[in-house]
């Protein structure tokens, strides 16, 4: 299992952003005594590790499902948010809305969403409610099939948070919770495959990185093509070019067009003295 610390906050921004998001802030409190310590809000990567496939949610519907149930056929993206923060959740859905729009692969079809609620007191009609806006924003036919909003008891949302390596707290005098914003990739059998830092996820690198964990099931030849091009760079969750893979198929490549370029000038030739063997039988 490879595991290792993120930094706390990725940038000045994000933890601009999740100092904005406790109210008191906003309100010009004393930071010494009304701002809570940002200790402990992390996101510990932890990469091919295993999630439980046994923990118990509630859909949107309030039925009540496992975590498995939304695995073992493709791949999942699982985004932790609760569902009435009131920025920083609601920045981390509008990032994975706006790659989607631009992506080639569609919900419900290469691949699932998993949105999972760590606040214990929210319910399935607020799941029901946020599914509804962002189906709506998204306006894919099927959708609805793949990207699942679930609500959970303390003890299996405290059990799932951990697994992924996600670390929060809950702040008595905002009212909120204080949180670090990611999303993850997990592959179909429920392990972590990718972790996507930030509110705002590339969607080329959102692909790839569904295209390695479904282990090359979904994208196009010219996808596979393109990926192999490229390497993931745990420590900035982005996709860089791979400049010796990029070599080899450049040098492939002009090996293939210089033998194609023989095999056609040889075959003229041949044609050439072929010709040339049947005008001299006529003359003769």
């Amino acid at each position: 299992m490879e595991s290792f610390k993120v930094k706390k906050i990725q940038s000045a921004a994000c933890g601009f952003l999740l100092l904005c998001s406790i109210s008191g802030f906003s309100q010009g409190l004393n930071s010494s005594s009304q701002v809570t310590p940002l200790e402990g809000i992390d996101i510990e990567q932890r990469l091919n590790e295993q999630l439980s496939v046994d923990l118990v949610f509630r859909d949107e519907t309030g039925s009540e499902v496992k975590l498995g149930d939304f695995l073992g056929d493709k791949p999942v993206v699982l985004t932790p948010v609760y569902y009435s923060c009131p920025m920083l959740c609601t920045m981390i859905l509008n990032g994975v809305l706006k790659a989607l729009n631009t992506m080639s692969f569609e919900v419900g079809k290469e691949f699932d969403i998993v949105t999972f609620s760590f606040d214990p007191s929210e319910n399935a009609g607020m799941a029901r409610k946020k599914k509804t806006t962002y189906l709506n924003k998204y306006g894919r036919p099927g959708s609805e099939k793949g990207w699942h909003f679930l609500t959970g008891d303390e003890d299996q949302i405290k059990q799932l948070t951990d697994e992924i390596g996600f670390h929060y707290k809950f702040d008595e005098v905002s009212n909120q919770f204080v949180h670090a914003s990611a999303i993850l990739v997990l592959t179909p059998e429920g392990k972590i495959s990718k972790y996507f830092l930030g509110v705002e996820y590339s969607p080329r690198d959102l692909k790839f990185a569904l295209m390695e964990a479904s282990q090359n099931k979904v994208g196009s030849p010219a996808d596979k093509l393109l990926l192999y091009c490229y390497h993931y760079d745990p420590s900035t969750g982005q996709y860089g070019i791979a400049i010796m893979n990029v070599i080899r198929i450049l040098g492939t490549a002009t090996v293939v067009v210089l033998v194609t370029f023989m095999l056609v000038m040889l075959r003229r030739d041949r044609k050439k003295t072929q010709l040339a063997g049947l005008s001299n039988g006529r003359i003769s």
